[in-house]
């Protein structure tokens, strides 16, 4: 009886992963054509779009009624070659006319990342300081002004505002979707150590060295926020209650996205301002900072509460702005070929809070808003 209890459970075991995966093989595809926009890239890892990579894959949404998307070929933007080589493969070669062209081809247009890189970024020290690749362009505003005019859907997320976008273009894309940033960004980081954090920037080091005259000295967990050559620490048991900041989501956008009312964020993430009157943020990050923390941000002019997600609400055009690098988070393509892995998703995070962000924020919000947009 023992034995045939331990088959049972080793065919199911066996069975299982198979099951799943002849499942996501029968699957339809879905076809949407979505302009994809990557100027990070510095490895075929394709970690600034791997996200969105995921989903469409999973759902399997395809570019064509037969091709599933690439993830290392399907994007505008910058692709790695090997010994330091590189093509650039991005909006700025497009007329005018091009541009109207792909505005007409495309049904979504998501900007994953438009920091770009620098020479060091690429070249490590064999070329002087500089911007290598990145940025809004002219060619980007003028694709996102198509589409908005078409009434298409446009989603983009930090970083589309900060440098190296020129203030030119930073402006434009202000007015055409009624967001303002504040200048300000932040991160989170588990260990402020800077010898033993290899994460932890060295200009975020050497700003704060320079513009508070006194040397780096913080260790443990904390959140911190730059504008410019300003930093801003937050210690946690100091300036901070908890640690991470965390999104929190009205009934709207639980109901709407099917996402959890808390959860904790752990990197990158911008404070925007926005215009009330056209849009809604339905999902809010907060800083649970103490009184000494409060105080310190009034300093500033930081709120402690700021938009995570943007939305339009009046308009026929449809818009999302998410205030982080929502779509760079640690996932590995092979579990997207699993129908119904959701099931399991707990095992795949457990402590790794990019991870669960993924499985229980990112992935339902971006899967809803792109299957409503194919039933559309």
């Amino acid at each position: 009886m023992k034995r045939k209890i331990l088959l049972g459970i080793l065919l199911t075991i066996v069975c299982t992963p198979l099951i799943m995966w002849g499942v996501w093989l029968c699957s339809p595809k879905q076809k949407i054509v979505i302009a994809i926009i990557d100027k990070t890239v510095i490895n075929k890892a394709t970690e600034e779009h791997l996200s969105l990579s995921w989903i469409l894959n999973h759902n399997k949404f395809s570019k064509t009624s037969k091709k599933l998307y690439n993830t290392n070929h399907d994007y505008f933007g910058f692709f790695p070659l090997d010994q330091n080589n590189y093509k650039v493969k991005g909006l700025e070669r497009y007329t005018y006319e091009q541009l109207a062209q792909l505005s007409l081809d495309s049904d979504v247009v998501y900007y994953t990342d438009a920091y770009g890189l620098y020479n060091i970024d690429w070249y490590n020290k064999e070329k002087p300081y500089g911007v290598l690749y990145g940025g809004l362009s002219t060619q980007d505003i003028e694709f996102l002004q198509l589409m908005k005019k078409k009434n298409k859907p446009i989603i983009t997320e930090f970083n589309v505002l900060g440098e190296p976008t020129n203030s030119e273009n930073r402006k434009k894309f202000e007015n055409l979707f009624h967001i303002k940033w504040t200048g300000w960004s932040g991160r989170y980081y588990q260990n402020l150590n800077q010898k033993s954090n290899t994460e932890l920037p060295k200009w975020i080091v050497n700003n704060y060295e320079k513009s508070n005259n006194t040397k780096w000295t913080f260790q443990n967990e904390g959140i911190i926020l730059v504008k410019d050559e300003q930093v801003v620490v937050l210690k946690i048991g100091e300036e901070l209650k908890t640690p991470q900041p965390f999104i929190t989501s009205n009934e709207k956008a639980q109901s709407m996205y099917n996402v959890p009312e808390k959860i904790d964020y752990t990197f990158w993430f911008d404070i925007i301002e926005i215009d009330t009157n056209i849009n809604e943020s339905n999902a809010i990050y907060t800083l649970d900072v103490t009184k000494k923390g409060k105080h310190l941000l009034d300093t500033y002019g930081i709120p402690n509460s700021f938009p995570a997600v943007t939305n339009n609400k009046i308009g026929s055009y449809k818009f999302t702005y998410l205030s982080g690098d929502f779509c760079d988070n640690k996932i590995s393509m092979k579990t997207s070929y699993f129908k119904g892995i959701e099931i399991f998703q707990s095992s795949f995070y457990d402590t790794d809070k990019r991870s669960e962000f993924f499985w229980r924020f990112y992935k339902p919000m971006i899967s809803t808003m792109l299957n409503s947009y194919v039933k559309n």
